[in-house]
């Protein structure tokens, strides 16, 4: 599956689904993120059960604000609908995949009872 591109008409719609939505925040004019799209896109390929969404932070503003993205490429997991992860930085092909391996193995059932646990 290709990436998908995020703004903020679809973003709620596509990362509040289950399953797992990676989220490249990313400019035009950004290096690191020219030569981290590839990676992502490789990745996109290897794994059609995720949705790879990208979010052109230059376009979409609103959305970079939303979730206070300061430098970019900023990568975020999310998780039936829960933000599990967010860093900014390129990741490495390998890290990527490790992102992702790690992302499957979550107890959603567990994190849920975290959050719940934060915010009392």
């Amino acid at each position: 599956m290709a990436t998908v591109e995020l703004t903020t008409a679809n973003f709620d719609e596509v990362t509040g689904q289950d399953g797992i939505v990676l989220v490249d925040f990313w400019a035009e004019w950004c290096g690191p993120c020219k030569r981290f799209a590839p990676v992502y896109e490789r990745s996109s390929e290897k794994h059609p059960d995720i949705v790879f969404g990208k979010v052109d932070t230059e376009a979409q503003q609103a959305l970079g604000a939303q979730f206070d993205i300061r430098s970019i490429p900023t990568i975020m997991a999310i998780r039936d609908g829960v933000i599990v992860f967010a860093q900014p930085g390129a990741l490495p092909e390998s890290a990527l995949e490790n992102l992702i391996e790690q992302v499957q193995a979550l107890d959603m059932a567990d994190v849920r009872k975290k959050l719940a646990e934060h915010q009392h």
